[in-house]
């Protein structure tokens, strides 16, 4: 069994209006061990006017409220304090949010850390334009793969991967017939294969994240491919996340992915407390 949500959003986050009390009770309720909250902390987010979000939080109100939500619930479930970082791999941005990114997890005690790309090329490829204008679907796919081997290589102080293949949710009507938020793993084996060996060679972990299920793809991120070939390749670390925000979302659909990890030959998942991999038994 999995006993762990370790991506989970509150009202912190931009994108979510749910307090973090519901979120742990929601927890509590399903039975499980514990819970990491990993608000967003994506710095110079593109979208601001556009979305009406900056996806950015106060460090300090963050920590004194899950400090006082750890105390207040230690008795019924293990409450770890995390951050989901945006990376960024344009040169005009990438060595500033770097730097705050490193002055937020030096300044804080955070358990646990996820680094995913949410932005390339100065926008959000939830709007279809205008990453998408140029770029077929085949092409919209790889360039994001690219941006995150860049970004595995250039920043270093996260400890796991987060929604792998996230941008698939995203690919517009426009750009195919059908399979549209489907793709061929095999077209892409060579830079999917680098970020896996990177994650792997740099101690890092993939999450395998449920929001793709959520979402109605039929396959977490990454796909089961995906998660067949890290395990080829020797990876081990494997963090497990709803990507929940809100309390319906919490431990979604794990019963079936702790099924299909385990048939993959995954014996353990993987929690982060101070910064450290615990190995858990599936």
């Amino acid at each position: 069994m999995i006993l762990y949500d370790c991506h989970v959003h509150t009202s912190f986050s931009s994108d979510s209006t749910t307090q973090p009390e519901q979120q742990i009770e929601k927890a509590i309720g399903l039975g499980m061990k514990g819970i990491c909250i990993t608000d967003h902390m994506d710095y110079e987010f593109p979208n601001k006017e556009r979305s009406g979000m900056d996806f950015e939080f106060d460090p300090g109100e963050y920590f004194g409220k899950m400090t006082e939500l750890k105390e207040k619930y230690a008795s019924k479930i293990e409450l770890l304090i995390g951050v989901e970082t945006g990376l960024r791999n344009e040169r005009k941005c990438r060595a500033s949010v770097r730097d705050r990114y490193a002055r937020l997890i030096n300044g804080y005690p955070f358990d646990f850390v996820i680094g995913s790309t949410h932005c390339l090329e100065f926008t959000d490829p939830f709007y279809e334009s205008p990453y998408w204008d140029n770029k077929d679907k085949a092409c919209g796919i790889r360039t994001y793969f690219e941006a995150i081997a860049e970004n595995i290589e250039y920043f270093e102080d996260f400890d796991s991967l987060g929604h792998l293949d996230y941008l698939i949710r995203y690919v517009p009507k426009s750009k195919a017939a059908e399979g549209v938020n489907d793709y061929n793993v095999n077209d892409y084996r060579d830079i999917i294969d680098e970020i896996l060996k990177a994650l792997i060679d740099s101690g890092r972990a993939l999450e395998v994240n449920t929001a793709g299920i959520k979402y109605g793809l039929g396959f977490p991120h990454p796909k089961t491919e995906v998660l067949k070939r890290y395990l080829e390749l020797g990876g081990e670390l494997l963090t497990v996340g709803s990507d929940g925000h809100r309390p319906e979302h919490i431990c979604y659909d794990f019963a079936q992915t702790c099924r299909m990890l385990s048939d993959l030959g995954y014996r353990y998942y993987t929690v982060y407390c101070a910064r450290k991999p615990y190995m858990i038994e599936i």
